[in-house]
């Protein structure tokens, strides 16, 4: 029997200081040479990137989907005999919208959808931190007419409408859909007024290899039921791991539905996973990836580009 999960358009005291990253210091990842790095070209002309601002009238905001799918049969190991208990302490609570979160608005197949994400510190200050497939099918299409809305907040764009030149995710998302690495980056291009994304909004620092059982606060718009994607919500608690034992990722407590993928979830103030899938017998765990290595080859990449 398969094991069935749902991605979303869906945290033991330690130092710090070890693993997190800012503005980059090190060489770039070659994404030519370095197999854990996928990247796409998106708007990358003044005109294109025009276009895109254009595309997202309010109309078409307000009708974008949440990018919520069905796994096709990435986990295996059946549920049966394995009845899961209703998860303490799961009810997001609303907040206020700040302006390093924002909505993310791209389109898949020829449909809209919508998302969640961070402006992340950067040595280029452009990037975003949001889900893998929130930009890529897994395996599949790159997404079009990607944008980020800081502080989006029942259609008001305090920061105007930022859109991506380049889009990068690890391999093991756009080769084969692996959720352990349903991690993607979008490189923003300046805005009207030659300004970088974290020039205007400030950016939130990223952190790789700080381990398990973090206190995390997790962010997101959710948008399916019984959220309307049109505030920003919160997630607090205690990570877990797996206890299905299908992935590698973060567990936690949280009601978040379709749309708030690709959300920052952050530990001590430091971004270190995002708001990814559930499992269909757990409506109320929240998963999100590890990051490793490969997330850090992904972000250092899109972080000089």
């Amino acid at each position: 029997m398969k094991k069935s999960m749902t991605l979303l358009s869906a945290v033991g005291a330690l130092t710090l200081g070890v693993g997190l990253a800012g503005p980059a210091s090190s060489a770039p990842a070659d994404p030519d040479t370095n197999p854990s790095v996928e990247r796409k070209a998106a708007a990358t002309t003044k005109a294109d990137q025009q276009r895109v601002r254009d595309y997202w009238t309010p109309e078409r905001m307000k009708s974008a989907k949440p990018r919520d799918l069905s796994n096709k049969g990435q986990l295996k190991k059946s549920l049966k005999g394995k009845p899961v208990a209703p998860t303490a302490g799961a009810e997001a609570v609303q907040a206020a919208p700040q302006p390093t979160l924002g909505k993310v608005f791209f389109t898949l197949g020829g449909a809209n959808y919508v998302c969640s994400g961070t402006a992340t510190n950067s040595g280029n200050g452009d990037v975003v931190t949001t889900a893998g497939h929130c930009l890529n099918e897994g395996p599949g299409a790159y997404a079009t007419n990607f944008a980020f809305v800081p502080a989006y907040d029942n259609g008001s764009r305090p920061y105007g409408t930022w859109v991506a030149e380049t889009l990068l995710t690890t391999t093991q998302w756009k080769n084969s859909g692996d959720f352990n690495y349903d991690v993607g980056f979008a490189v923003m291009a300046e805005n009207t007024s030659g300004q970088s994304l974290t020039q205007v909004v400030g950016g939130r620092q990223i952190g790789f290899d700080l381990g398990y059982r973090l206190p995390f606060e997790s962010y997101g718009y959710p948008a399916a039921s019984p959220y309307d994607g049109q505030r920003l919500w919160k997630c607090s608690g205690t990570s877990t791991t797996d206890t299905f034992g299908g992935s590698t990722d973060h567990g936690l407590p949280c009601s978040m539905t379709g749309g708030s993928s690709g959300g920052g979830w952050f530990t001590n103030g430091v971004l270190n996973s995002v708001n990814s899938f559930k499992y269909n017998a757990d409506p109320n765990t929240m998963y999100g990836p590890y990051f490793g290595s490969t997330v850090r080859s992904v972000y250092t990449t899109a972080a000089a580009s």
